[in-house]
C-alpha cells in the first residue's frame, strides 16, 4: 500500500482589489504542493467568490484605502480588564518527607517541616499545598503518632508573625484567611520597659499588609499561651500591627470567668517607643480630706528627646494637687528631668474651729551635661526646693519616706574653662539650702544668687625652659583666685517675692597665695609661703549700744567698702612607716604602720586700723569688765568675715595614721597576700598660738574610720579632747585639767556611726553583679534629696515593680529556692556625746534597720523601722507584702503606728501596657 502524505491548507477568504496578484499566488501555492505530493497531482477545489467592489472606470478607491484589512469582531470588547497572576520572585518550597507535584490538581503537596519563602513572606507548617495556578497556598497540622497536633503553621511577613492553627494565602493579593491565630506585639515604652501583648483570634482575616480583621480575639499580657490566666475577649475588631487594636464590646475574664469590667468599645494602642494618652488615676478615701481621686491625667511624648506627665489630685473636700513631670535625654549631648507639684490643702469643714487652709509646691530639676560634649564648658544642676511642710501634708506614699529629711538643697553651676596659657577657670553658681524642721516665719534658707568664681592656674616664674623645678626659687609660684557672692536669709513666707532680697549681702574677695617647696634631709618635705586677701564689701554695718534697751543697735551704711589682709605659714612634715613581719606562713604575714607627722606655723598680724570704739547712746565708749574700751569693726557681718584684731602667732600639730595588715589567702591559686586595712585613717590635730593672752593650747579633734567584715561594715567616730578645766558656771578656765585634780583631758563631744550592709549574694561563690543597660530611670528619692536606700521607708515601691524584677526574665523562671532564699539587711547605728559643761549626756541614740527576703521568685516581703534611744520613740515603720499573681501584682504597704499611720493594697496587671486596670485602695487616720 503505497503510504501518502496530506498536508492540510486552511484557507482565508481574502479581499483584494488587485486579482491579478492574487491569481498569481494561488498558482505558486499549487504548484509547490504539487511537487510535495511525491509526484502525485491533487486537486484542490477553490470556489471563487467575486469581489463585492465594482471596478469601473469613476470608482472612488479613498474609501477603501481607509478600511482596516482585517475585519473585526461585531461585538464590543470588555471595557474591566482581567487581572492577570504575576509572581515578582521565585517561590522555594522545601519539605522533609516529600514534595509532590500533581498536574491533574495544578498543586503541589508538601509533607512534615514544609516551608515556602517568597519575597519576605516565610510559611512554616506541617503540611502545605500549593495551587500553582491561583498562587495560593493553604498550610495546617499534622498528627503525630499519639494523634497530637505538632507543628503549627509559622507565617512571617516583614516584621510581623502569626502562629495560627491553619492558614489560606494568596500571594497575588496577599491576603489570607486565618484559623486560631497567635500573634506576639511589643508595645509600650514607659518605666518598666516594652511589654508584649498577645493576640488571639478564632478567624482572622488579612486584608493587606497593615490591616487585620479579628472575630472572636482575645488580648492578653500573659506568658502561658494555652491557657492565659486573664484575657480581654473581644467580638470583632480591626488589628493594625505595631499600632493598635480597635474593638467592640469588650469583656475581661479572669480564668475563663467572665468579669463585671466590660466596655462597648475600646481602644488598644500596640505601638512601640512612647505615645501620648490618658493615665488612669487611683481612687480612695482619707478621714480628714474624704474620697479622693489620685495621679489621673495625661502623658504625652514632646518630643524624641523629651516627654511630659501631667497629673491631678482632686479630693472632696476641696483640696486638690497639681503635678507635672518630665525627662529629657540627648546621648552624648546631656540628661536630666524635672517636677513640679503643687497642693492645696483644706482641712475640716468652714466654720469649724480645726478650719484651714494652706498651699504648699516642691520644685526638682536635675542637669547634667556628657563631658564629651564640651570638654571648655559645662553645665549641671540639681534642684530641690519648695515648702518646708510639703513632704509632712503629702499623702501621696512616695512621700513618706521624704518626711524624715531635714534639709533642702539646690544648685545650678556654669562653669567654662579658657585652656590658652594661663589657663582661667571660671564658674557661675547658684545654691539653696533650707531647713523643713522649723516654723514657716523662721529664717530657715539659705541661698546665694549667685556665686562667682575665677581662678588663674600657678605660675612658676623662675622656673627653666626645660619645665623641671628643683630648689625652693624655681619651685616659687603663685596664683590669682576671685569670688564674689550675693548671699541672702529669708523664710518660706517671703520666699520668692521680692521681700527675700531685703537683706541681701553682696561681697568680693580677691585672694593671691605664694608658695614654694623642697626638701631638707631627703625626708623633710618642707612648704613655705603666704596669703595676700582684699575684700571688697557693698555694705557695712554702724554700731552703737542704746541703754534703754541695753542691747547694740546696728545701721547697715550702703557703699563700697573695703579692707586687705594678709599671712604668712610654713609647714614642714614626713611619712614614716614600721612594719612588723610574721613569716609567709602565718594567717597573719605582716602588719604595717604609715604615720605622717606635720608642724605648721602661721603669722597673721593685726589690723586694728580698721576698728572704732565703741559708744553708747549718750556719746560714752563702753568698755569691758577689765575697764578696756570694747572696738568694733564696721565689717562685721559682712560675708568674708572680719580682719584680725589681734596678732596670731600659732604653731599647729597633725598626726595621720593608718594600719593594715597583710593576710594568707583562703585561696591557694593566690601567689599574693591579701590586704586588709585595720584602720583607714586615725587623725590628731591642735594647735598652740603663742599671743593668746590665755587658754593658748586649742582642743585636740580625734576622727578616724576603718571597715571590717569584707568591708561590709563601715565604722566611724569622732570626737574633741580638751585639756583646760571648766569653773563651777561652765566656763573654761586658763587651768589644766590635770592640774584642777581631773583626767588629763575632757572628753567634751564624741560621735559615731556604724552602718552593715549583707545580702545572701555575699555568701555565693559567683557574687559578681550583673550590670545592666536601660532606659534612664527617674529617681524620686534621689532627686528629692532623701536616702536613696529604704531605711525610711521605700519610695519607690509604689511603682508597678514585681519581685526579683532586676534579673532576667528567663533566670527567675527556672529559678528553684531550697536553702539560698534571697534576702538583704541593712543596720544604721548612730550616738552622739556632749559634755562641754558637766552634761555628761547622750544627745542622740538611733538604730535603724530595713530588709527584704524573696521567699519564691513570685514573693517577697520587706521591712524597715528605727527607734530612738533617747526620745523613746520608733522611726517611720513600713511592712511591704509583695506578690506576682502570674500577670497581675499584688502589694501591701502597711505603716502601723506613728504621725503617717497608714495602709495601701494595690493589685492590678503588671504589664505597662494594661497598668491602668487595678484596684488601689489607700488608708490615712487623721494626724
Amino acid at each position: 500500500m503505497t503510504r501518502q502524505t496530506i498536508t492540510k491548507i486552511g484557507l482565508i477568504a481574502l479581499q483584494s482589489n488587485k486579482q491579478h496578484l492574487l491569481l498569481i499566488l494561488l498558482l505558486f501555492g499549487s504548484i509547490s504542493c504539487l511537487f510535495s505530493q511525491e509526484g502525485k497531482v491533487i486537486v484542490i477545489p477553490v470556489k471563487s467568490i467575486a469581489d463585492s467592489v465594482k471596478i469601473s472606470a469613476t470608482t472612488d478607491f479613498s474609501a477603501i484605502a481607509i478600511r482596516d484589512s482585517i475585519q473585526t469582531d461585531s461585538i464590543p470588547a470588555d471595557s474591566i480588564r482581567k487581572k492577570e497572576t504575576l509572581l515578582l520572585d521565585k517561590i522555594k518550597y522545601k519539605a522533609k518527607d516529600y514534595v509532590k507535584l500533581s498536574q491533574k490538581d495544578q498543586k503541589i503537596y508538601l509533607y512534615n517541616e514544609a516551608e515556602i519563602l517568597y519575597q519576605d513572606t516565610e510559611l512554616k507548617a506541617g503540611i502545605i499545598t500549593m495551587d500553582y495556578i491561583k498562587n495560593e497556598v493553604y498550610a495546617g497540622r499534622i498528627k503525630d503518632s499519639l494523634g497530637n497536633y505538632t507543628q503549627t503553621p509559622y507565617f512571617k511577613q516583614a516584621d510581623n508573625v502569626v502562629i495560627p492553627d491553619s492558614i489560606r494565602f494568596n500571594f497575588d493579593s496577599q491576603k489570607a484567611l486565618i484559623w486560631n491565630s497567635r500573634t506576639e506585639q511589643q508595645a509600650g515604652l514607659g518605666s518598666l520597659g516594652s511589654d508584649a501583648m498577645k493576640v488571639y483570634a478564632e478567624i482572622t482575616k488579612k486584608e493587606n499588609d497593615s490591616v487585620y480583621f479579628l472575630s472572636k480575639g482575645k488580648l492578653t499580657t500573659s506568658k502561658d499561651t494555652v491557657n492565659p490566666d486573664y484575657y480581654i475577649l473581644i467580638n470583632k475588631a480591626k488589628f493594625v500591627p505595631k499600632k493598635k487594636v480597635i474593638a467592640g464590646f469588650s469583656n475581661m475574664y479572669i480564668a475563663d470567668i467572665p468579669t463585671p469590667i466590660a466596655l462597648p468599645f475600646a481602644y488598644f494602642p500596640m505601638s512601640t517607643g512612647r505615645t501620648g494618652g490618658l493615665i488612669f488615676p487611683t481612687f480612695g478615701s482619707v478621714d480628714d480630706r474624704g474620697y479622693f481621686i489620685q495621679n489621673g491625667g495625661y502623658y504625652l511624648p514632646i518630643s524624641d528627646y523629651a516627654d511630659l506627665e501631667l497629673t491631678g489630685d482632686l479630693y472632696t473636700n476641696g483640696s486638690y494637687g497639681l503635678n507635672s513631670r518630665s525627662v529629657y535625654v540627648k546621648r552624648y549631648k546631656y540628661r536630666g528631668g524635672f517636677n513640679l507639684q503643687y497642693q492645696n490643702i483644706i482641712n475640716s469643714q468652714k466654720g469649724f474651729d480645726d478650719y484651714s487652709r494652706s498651699t504648699s509646691y516642691n520644685i526638682q530639676w536635675n542637669h547634667s551635661q556628657d563631658q564629651k560634649s564640651n570638654p571648655n564648658s559645662t553645665f549641671s544642676a540639681s534642684v530641690n526646693l519648695g515648702s518646708s511642710q510639703y513632704y509632712q501634708n503629702s499623702l501621696r506614699l512616695q512621700d513618706i519616706a521624704n518626711t524624715q529629711n531635714n534639709t533642702l538643697s539646690s544648685s545650678i553651676s556654669y562653669s567654662k574653662t579658657f585652656p590658652e596659657y594661663p589657663s582661667v577657670n571660671m564658674s557661675l553658681t547658684a545654691s539653696h539650702s533650707q531647713l523643713t524642721s522649723t516654723a514657716v516665719t523662721d529664717d530657715n534658707i539659705d541661698m546665694t544668687l549667685p556665686t562667682f568664681q575665677a581662678s588663674m592656674e600657678r605660675i612658676y616664674p623662675f622656673v627653666k625652659r626645660d619645665g623641671i623645678k628643683k630648689g625652693a626659687i624655681e619651685n616659687i609660684n603663685f596664683q590669682y583666685d576671685v569670688n564674689a557672692q550675693n548671699r541672702l536669709t529669708t523664710n518660706d513666707e517671703d520666699f520668692l517675692t521680692g521681700k527675700m532680697f531685703d537683706n541681701a549681702r553682696i561681697g568680693l574677695k580677691h585672694n593671691i597665695p605664694i608658695s614654694t617647696n623642697f626638701k631638707v634631709a631627703k625626708y623633710l618635705s618642707v612648704s613655705m609661703g603666704g596669703t595676700y586677701e582684699d575684700v571688697w564689701s557693698l555694705q557695712t554695718y554702724n554700731q552703737t549700744y542704746d541703754n534703754d534697751a541695753s542691747a547694740i543697735v546696728r545701721d547697715t551704711i550702703q557703699g563700697f567698702d573695703r579692707f586687705n589682709s594678709y599671712n604668712l605659714s610654713t609647714s614642714i612634715g614626713t611619712t614614716v612607716y614600721g612594719t612588723f613581719t610574721r613569716g609567709e606562713d602565718k594567717k597573719i604575714q605582716a602588719i604595717r604602720h604609715v604615720m605622717r607627722p606635720s608642724i605648721s606655723y602661721g603669722y597673721t598680724p593685726a589690723f586694728d586700723q580698721y576698728y572704732d570704739d565703741l559708744y553708747d547712746s549718750d556719746g560714752a565708749p563702753r568698755t569691758d569688765s577689765n575697764g578696756d574700751i570694747t572696738r568694733y569693726t564696721r565689717f562685721n557681718g559682712t560675708l568674708y568675715g572680719v580682719p584680725s584684731l589681734s596678732k596670731s602667732n600659732a604653731v599647729s600639730f597633725s598626726l595621720a595614721n593608718t594600719l593594715e595588715a597583710k593576710v594568707k589567702s583562703k585561696d591557694s591559686t593566690d601567689l599574693e597576700p591579701k590586704k586588709i586595712d585595720i584602720l583607714k585613717n586615725l587623725n590628731f590635730s591642735t594647735s598652740y598660738n603663742f599671743n593668746a593672752d590665755s587658754l593658748k593650747l586649742s582642743p585636740i579633734s580625734v576622727s578616724g574610720g576603718t571597715a571590717i567584715l569584707n568591708s561590709k561594715m563601715s565604722i566611724n567616730f569622732a570626737g574633741t579632747l580638751d585639756p583646760y578645766a571648766i569653773d563651777n558656771n561652765g566656763t573654761r578656765i586658763n587651768t589644766f585639767n590635770k592640774a584642777n585634780g581631773g583626767s588629763l583631758f575632757r572628753l567634751t563631744t564624741a560621735r559615731a556611726n556604724m552602718s552593715y550592709s549583707l545580702s545572701s549574694k555575699d555568701f555565693q561563690k559567683d557574687n559578681k553583679d550583673k550590670e545592666k543597660e536601660g532606659e534612664n530611670k527617674y529617681d524620686y528619692a534621689a532627686a528629692s534629696g532623701g536616702r536613696t536606700d529604704d531605711l525610711f521607708g521605700d519610695a519607690d515601691f509604689s511603682s508597678n515593680r514585681r519581685p526579683g524584677e532586676d534579673e532576667d526574665e528567663e533566670e527567675r523562671e527556672t529559678k528553684y529556692y531550697s536553702n539560698t532564699i534571697p534576702w538583704d539587711l541593712r543596720l544604721a547605728y548612730t550616738v552622739g556625746y556632749t559634755n562641754p559643761n558637766r552634761q555628761n549626756s547622750i544627745n542622740s541614740h538611733s538604730l535603724m534597720f530595713s530588709g527584704n527576703i524573696e521567699l519564691t521568685p513570685k514573693w517577697k516581703v520587706g521591712a524597715s523601722s528605727g527607734y530612738d534611744l533617747v526620745n523613746k520613740g520608733f522611726s517611720i515603720t513600713q511592712l511591704r507584702f509583695q506578690r506576682e499573681l502570674g500577670s497581675f501584682n499584688l502589694r501591701f504597704n502597711w505603716t502601723p503606728f506613728g504621725t503617717y499611720e497608714r495602709w495601701d493594697f494595690f493589685i492590678g496587671i503588671s504589664s505597662s501596657i494594661l497598668q491602668d486596670i487595678k484596684w488601689d485602695k489607700q488608708s490615712r487616720r487623721s494626724n
